[in-house]
C-alpha cells in the first residue's frame, strides 16, 4: 500500500536539501509562464481596443463608397469620381426594408474661426439622422432639424477636439464661427468619440446640414448634388446581409447599370470588418501565447533532467527505501511529487511576475493590457502538466532500479 504522506515528506525534504538547485530548476517555468500571461494580456488588450475603435463608428453599419469608373476606355481607381447622391440615400430609407437611417456624407477640409482662434478641421454635410447612425450623442445643445437642412441653414455642430482648440472652457452655444468666411450658428456639442481604428481623431469634426455643404461649402462644382458617401444603419444586425444585396440592386437600377457592367459603387459592411479584425487579432493573441508555451516546455525540459541527476546521485537511497519495503509506485510518487511541486511553485511565481510585467508594459508603453483569469488558469494547470509529464520518466527510471544494484552504487 502506498503510503502518501511519508512519500510527501520524503519530496519536500529533498528539494528543501537542494534549495539552490531547485531555484534554477523552477526558472524556466517562471519565465513560461510570466510570458504567457504577458503575452496573452497584452493580445487581449489589443483585442479590445481595436473592438472598442471599431464600435465607435456605429452598429449595423453599411457604408455605401463611390465606385471605380471607366471614361475613355481608361479604368479609374475607387472613389476617383462622386456617383453617389443626396437623393440615392432617400431612396435607400425610402424602398428597403428594416434601414433606421440612410445619412449622406459630403466633407472635406476647412478653415474655422472664432474670434482670434482659428482651427483647421474636417466640416462634413450630413442630415439629422448622422446621430443615430453612428451612435453618438450630444454633449450640449441640440441637431438641426429637417427644415434647418431644407433651408441650407447656416447652422452647425462642434466636435469636442474642435471646441477645445476654438472656445476653450467658454460656452460656444449661440456663438458664430466662420467656416469658409462664411458665418455659422453653433447649436450643438458632441459628445467625446476618441480615435478611430485608422488611428484618426473622430472628435476633429464640424457637422453642417448636408443642403449647406453642397450649395455653399464644397458644391460649386459640377456636382453639385453629389456626395461622398452613404451611411446605412440596419434595424438589426441580421438585416445586414439582405440590406446590403438590396441596396446593390436599387442602386445599380438608379444607376442604370446593365447586368454585365462594374459598380460605380461599393457596399462595406462595417460589422463583417469587425469580425474579420477580432478573429486576427484572437489568432494572434494564441499565437503569442503558444510561442510564450515554448519557454514552458523548455522548462519541463530542464526539470526532467535535472530530475535524472537527482536519480544518479540518490540511487544508493532509492535502493534503502527498496530493502526497507517501498514499493515501485512509492518510488515514482516521490519523484512526480518533487517534479509537481517544482512546477507548481514555479508557476505561481511566473503568475505574479507575469501580472507585474503585463502592468509595466501598460504603464510604461501606454498599451492597453487585459489579464484574463482563465489565462491564468491555463498557464497555471499547464504548468502543473508539465511537471508531471517531464517527472515521470525519471520517476519510472528510478522505480525500475534493482535494489541490490542500487545499495551497491558509490
Amino acid at each position: 500500500m502506498i503510503n502518501l504522506p511519508s512519500t510527501f515528506k520524503i519530496s519536500l525534504r529533498a528539494l528543501r536539501i537542494n534549495k539552490m538547485r531547485s531555484a534554477l530548476t523552477m526558472l524556466g517555468i517562471i519565465i513560461g509562464v510570466g510570458a504567457v500571461i504577458t503575452m496573452l494580456a497584452v493580445g487581449t488588450g489589443a483585442g479590445n481596443k481595436i473592438t472598442e475603435q471599431i464600435s465607435t463608428m456605429g452598429s449595423n453599419l453599411l457604408i455605401v463608397f463611390p465606385g471605380s469608373i471607366s471614361a475613355g476606355g481608361i479604368r479609374m481607381g475607387g472613389g476617383t469620381q462622386s456617383t453617389l447622391t443626396w437623393a440615392d440615400a432617400e431612396a435607400i430609407k425610402r424602398e428597403i426594408p428594416n434601414i433606421e437611417e440612410s445619412v449622406p456624407l459630403l466633407n472635406g477640409s476647412a478653415q474655422v474661426v472664432f474670434a482670434n482662434q482659428n482651427w483647421a478641421t474636417v466640416v462634413s454635410g450630413v442630415t439629422p439622422g448622422i446621430l443615430n447612425a453612428r451612435d453618438w450623442l450630444l454633449a450640449a445643445g441640440r441637431v438641426f432639424t429637417e427644415q434647418e437642412v431644407k433651408n441650407a441653414a447656416k447652422v452647425c455642430i462642434l466636435g469636442q477636439t474642435v471646441l477645445s482648440n476654438l472656445f476653450g472652457e467658454m460656452n460656444p452655444l449661440g456663438q458664430v464661427v466662420r467656416i469658409k468666411k462664411l458665418p455659422f450658428t453653433v447649436i450643438g456639442v458632441l459628445a467625446e468619440k476618441g480615435q478611430s481604428m485608422m488611428g484618426q481623431d473622430q472628435d476633429d469634426t464640424i457637422y453642417i446640414p448636408i443642403s449647406t455643404a453642397q450649395r455653399k461649402i464644397f458644391g460649386k462644382g459640377g456636382f453639385p448634388d453629389m456626395v461622398r458617401s452613404i451611411t446605412v444603419k440596419t434595424a438589426t444586425l441580421e438585416d445586414l446581409g439582405p440590406a446590403e444585396k438590396q441596396i446593390t440592386e436599387l442602386l445599380r437600377q438608379r444607376h442604370r447599370l446593365g447586368p454585365n457592367q462594374d459598380l460605380d459603387f461599393n457596399v462595406r459592411n462595417l460589422t463583417q470588418m469587425m469580425n474579420v479584425t477580432e478573429q486576427a487579432v484572437q489568432i494572434l493573441t494564441l499565437l503569442l501565447g503558444a510561442i510564450a508555451s515554448v519557454s514552458m516546455l523548455v522548462g519541463g525540459i530542464g526539470i526532467m533532467n535535472i530530475m535524472l541527476v537527482s536519480v544518479t546521485e540518490r540511487t544508493r537511497e532509492i535502493g534503502i527505501r527498496m530493502a526497507v519495503g517501498a514499493g515501485t509506485w512509492d518510488i515514482r510518487l516521490q519523484f512526480i511529487i518533487e517534479a509537481l511541486t517544482l512546477s507548481l511553485i514555479g508557476g505561481l511565481a511566473g503568475i505574479v511576475i507575469g501580472l507585474v510585467a503585463a502592468e509595466i508594459i501598460s504603464s510604461v508603453a501606454g498599451w492597453p493590457t487585459i489579464v484574463s483569469p482563465i489565462s491564468i488558469i491555463f498557464a497555471f494547470g499547464f504548468s502543473g502538466l508539465i511537471g508531471i509529464f517531464f517527472g515521470f520518466y525519471p520517476a519510472y527510471k528510478a522505480s525500475q532500479l534493482n535494489p541490490i544494484d542500487a545499495l551497491r552504487y558509490e
